[in-house]
């Protein structure tokens, strides 16, 4: 295939000007395993430096357990390395099952579907249960797989403020004579970390004869008091149509992920989910570790009640210090910066503290929404916690925003 200069041009101007705005996203490499401690080479190939891991997913500290990498090996010498099929051909072992049950169980739900990642599983699952005579109704800050799926889906699609059950309302009575409603949120939103009022939506979805999805895939596992993810946290355990969610964060940390709920759904997506009929079958490797995860989860709520404690204290060291925080009482804590530069400026100099804690800006958040997303880990101790607070505080007072308010440190850096 011809790719000319003139084509290649277009897109080196591009990338000029991703790099001269300040927002040029680099990918660090990590030489060890994931954990609170980890060795970083920045692309320019500098020497290895040891970092405290202040941004990674691995909520519950289970991503390197030696009992999880225990578990992962028995099954990569008893089931294999891969299964080299789709499910409804030769692709799945009795191990898939016994972790549907497994999900089922934990989640209180009726039945459950393995897709290779949580993606995959909101890539398929409107897609197989909607048709055009349908409505999904989104809360405006679901993730970005949930409307990569609403895309894909014949579905007609409207949305609700962020969080605003009378603008759901609102919606729910002027879709009332569409043949299905199903309303769709986060059940914790990754960027911000405040918790959808699943009570309130619980309630309204019975009133208008509606169904709930709920993605919980930053909650599965640690959120609730017995981690069940963020319907127990909200009193509606068992009441939930829809859940997804990923075994790629605090249930081990490699991959994989499902839709679990009613036992007519989850048949629907093993008929018609493009995802699930087309994609291999999550490895033996790692259904054997999530397998693992479950046993150590029904063991004892340990981790998750030391990542509350982690939390608190960290949230409360930030707020002391003087940064802007968004609202929340989940292990994802914003620091708030609003300008992108700004956050790519700060987050390496966090790196050069010793500290490793990624900016995020437009498109991952919106624009002038820019920030440090901290998350917190119970693998943390909280000498770890207290080191990355001394370094957030140097790199603060060397931008002067430690105390002010949104509009000045606007003023300051602009949006």
């Amino acid at each position: 295939m011809s790719f000319p200069e003139s084509i290649r041009s277009i897109y080196q101007a591009q990338l000029a000007e991703i790099h001269h705005a300040g927002i040029f996203k680099e990918e660090r490499f990590i030489h060890s395993a994931q954990s609170a401690d980890i060795e970083v080479e920045f692309p320019s190939g500098s020497d290895l430096k040891k970092v405290i891991n202040m941004c990674a997913n691995n909520y519950l500290g289970l991503s390197s357990h030696p009992e999880v990498i225990k578990a992962a090996h028995e099954g990569l010498e008893s089931r294999g390395y891969g299964m080299s099929s789709v499910r409804f051909i030769c692709g799945t072992q009795d191990i898939h099952r016994e972790l549907e049950n497994r999900v089922t169980e934990f989640l209180g739900t009726e039945d459950t579907i393995l897709f290779p990642s949580c993606m995959d599983a909101n890539a398929g699952v409107f897609e197989a249960i909607l048709t055009s005579e349908d409505i999904m109704i989104s809360d405006r800050l679901v993730h970005a797989s949930i409307i990569d799926g609403m895309r894909l889906c014949s579905a007609q699609h409207d949305t609700f403020k962020h969080s605003s059950m009378e603008h759901l309302e609102e919606k729910l009575q002027l879709h009332a004579d569409k043949r299905l409603k199903l309303v769709i949120t986060d059940g914790v939103f990754s960027m911000d970390g405040d918790t959808a009022m699943l009570d309130k939506m619980v309630d309204l979805c019975e009133k208008y004869g509606a169904m709930l999805l709920v993605d919980d895939s930053h909650a599965t596992g640690f959120i609730g008091r017995t981690g069940r993810g963020t319907h127990e946290y909200c009193g509606v355990y068992g009441k939930i149509d829809i859940i997804t969610t990923t075994f790629g964060k605090a249930l081990g940390g490699a991959s994989g992920g499902c839709v679990s709920g009613r036992k007519e759904i989850v048949e629907m997506c093993r008929q018609k989910a493009r995802p699930y009929l087309f994609s291999n079958t999550i490895a033996p490797v790692i259904v054997s570790g999530v397998l693992k995860v479950f046993d150590i989860l029904s063991g004892s709520t340990e981790r998750r009640d030391k990542l509350e404690k982690n939390a608190a204290y960290w949230r409360k060291g930030l707020t002391e210090a003087g940064f802007i925080l968004k609202e929340g009482n989940t292990p994802i804590v914003p620091v708030m910066l609003f300008n992108a530069k700004l956050s790519q400026d700060f987050s390496k100099d966090l790196y050069r503290e010793g500290i490793y804690a990624i900016g995020f800006f437009f498109p991952v958040v919106p624009n002038g929404q820019a920030r440090i997303r901290t998350q917190i880990s119970a693998g943390h101790e909280i000498h770890h916690l207290d080191r990355a607070l001394e370094a957030f505080i140097r790199v603060g007072k060397k931008y002067g925003i430690l105390g002010l308010t949104k509009d000045q440190i606007v003023e300051k850096y602009g949006l």
